[in-house]
């Protein structure tokens, strides 16, 4: 897929770049055209095949245009998250980049401004009546980037993305979903996310139309743009279900008319995974039609399982994709071997971190637990690692509490402990502020009831502020940072006084 895409120039497909002041659009062919010369432009800067450069942007044109440049030279990107990373000689050094893009001011040799690398090119040596670089062919098992893990446990772990794991992932979700021309497929996690630039390469491969945006304008690009496909975290569709609640009861329309007007009224289904998501969300959207289908992959595997028009079982993250085989170990640990694995290593972790990770003969363990029922569907329970041993002896695993838990509209997010292995105590990130603390304590005894015995929660702490990217609590895909949660309300956790208790 890779290859083909790079072999031909698109004729069909739109890519629209959407910020809060409204959407540009650019034809395929138009995007490729610049790639050719941003290609050219790095080529007589004496960069070519197993080069690296870095990308620390926000989405933009000027993020895809380089990454396809990059791709049409076999330079290797780096795609390295704002928030996360740091535009430093340090960085470029660590990572052994050539040149280092930015969209922040920056004066270190060697790093170069993102948001004029279009507006340079008539000027930049090479360009001029430069030829397009003829096309280049990847071997399954060559690197196209360099991909970092969520930094969830840690400092991001680097992983070299092979050029196989892309095609059999993009093959496999193009046999469910059969993306093509009237398709526009809305992308606004950061493109640092190898998965995200996943559907770029899509429509210039299938000619369908691709929206770029960035997290914040993603809700003014979907009434503007009118998607028929949004990929996004669970978070994302939890507040997009606020929205349209909230559009409702504003304008008097039904929910089913809100969820067009929020949604734009061309949506063929919504995509969501990284973490796990709410039932409840899943079955509000699916009443509107905009049907949802939950998946599960990690970096270190790709997708490895989707549930599709095809095949879709509630409760599941999907059946198992081609080229994929889900092993369930001791315990119920869930391990994936791949035709075509990702890689069989970090590129840049700690000692130790790929021999955890990684097994000898590739096979991945992923640290979560679940089943597979016996049509193949993947059922995914939580982590081993969030597993509490009480003194008793007792293994809880904390996933079907904290999601009991955050069903209540007060509780955006939940994660629990056991100060003393004695009592499991939760801290709740509140959906609002000021904090309900009525609808939280409630829902500590409805959860209570429910589950009881051991997975009884005896308090329950209050964030003094909201989880966020910003504060360092959630991951870039809203997935809650567990240690640093615990480091930040240690105190309280190991306070019995402290939070709200159960009645």
């Amino acid at each position: 897929m890779i290859n083909e895409l790079l072999a031909s120039t698109p004729n069909r497909g739109t890519l629209h770049v959407t910020r809060l002041a409204g959407t540009r659009e650019i034809p395929l062919a138009e995007v490729w055209r610049l790639s050719g010369l941003v290609a050219a432009g790095l080529r007589a800067r004496g960069l070519g095949a197993g080069d690296r450069i870095g990308i620390l942007a926000a989405n933009s044109l000027e993020w895809v245009v380089l990454d396809l440049a990059a791709l049409r030279l076999k330079v290797v990107t780096a795609g390295l998250e704002p928030g996360k990373f740091t535009p430093t000689g340090e960085l470029m050094e660590r990572y052994s980049l050539s040149l280092l893009f930015t969209d922040r001011p920056c004066g270190i040799p060697g790093v170069e401004q993102l948001t004029t690398l279009l507006d340079d090119l008539p000027g930049l040596p090479g360009t001029a009546g430069a030829a397009p670089p003829p096309p280049v062919r990847y071997a399954p098992d060559e690197i196209t980037t360099i991909k970092f893990t969520s930094g969830s446990t840690g400092t991001p772990k680097g992983l070299g993305a092979t050029a196989g794991s892309i095609d059999s992932s993009l093959d496999a979700v193009q046999d469910m979903f059969g993306h093509g021309p009237g398709d526009n497929l809305l992308v606004f996690l950061p493109l640092s996310l190898l998965q995200q630039r996943y559907w770029v390469y899509s429509a210039l491969r299938y000619g369908h139309d691709v929206t770029v945006c960035t997290y914040e304008s993603a809700f003014v690009a979907l009434t503007q743009v009118r998607p028929t496909v949004v990929m996004g975290v669970p978070g994302f569709f939890e507040s997009a279900r606020g929205q349209i609640e909230r559009h409702a009861r504003r304008t008097g329309r039904d929910l089913a008319d809100a969820a067009r007007d929020i949604f734009g009224g061309r949506i063929r289904y919504l995509w969501t995974g990284s973490a796990p998501a709410d039932p409840a969300t899943l079955a509000f959207l699916n009443r509107l039609d905009l049907p949802i289908y939950e998946g599960y992959g990690l970096n270190e595997t790709c997708i490895v399982a989707k549930n599709h028009p095809g095949a879709h079982r509630a409760g599941s993250v999907g059946q198992v994709l081609p080229g994929k085989q889900v092993i369930i170990g001791d315990g119920g640990v869930i391990s994936v071997r791949a035709e075509h694995p990702v890689n069989r290593r970090y590129a840049y972790c700690e000692p130790g971190d790929s021999e955890r990770v990684f097994g000898p003969d590739g096979v991945v363990r992923t640290g979560d637990l679940g089943h597979l029922d016996a049509d193949g569907f993947l059922f995914v329970l939580g982590r081993a690692d969030d597993t509490i041993v009480l003194d008793n002896g007792r293994k809880i695993v904390v996933r079907r509490i904290e999601e009991h838990l955050k069903s209540s509209p007060a509780i955006a997010e939940c994660v629990l402990y056991c100060p003393a292995q004695t009592e499991l105590v939760a801290v709740v990130s509140p959906a609002s502020v000021p904090v309900d603390t009525g609808a939280i304590a409630a829902q500590l005894t409805a959860t209570n009831r429910a589950l009881g015995g051991d997975q009884y929660i005896h308090r329950v702490v209050v964030a003094d502020e909201p989880f966020s990217i910003g504060n360092g609590l959630l991951t870039s895909q809203y997935k809650p940072r567990r240690k640093q949660i615990r480091a930040v309300y240690q105190r309280q956790l190991g306070d019995p006084r402290k939070g709200i208790h159960a009645a």
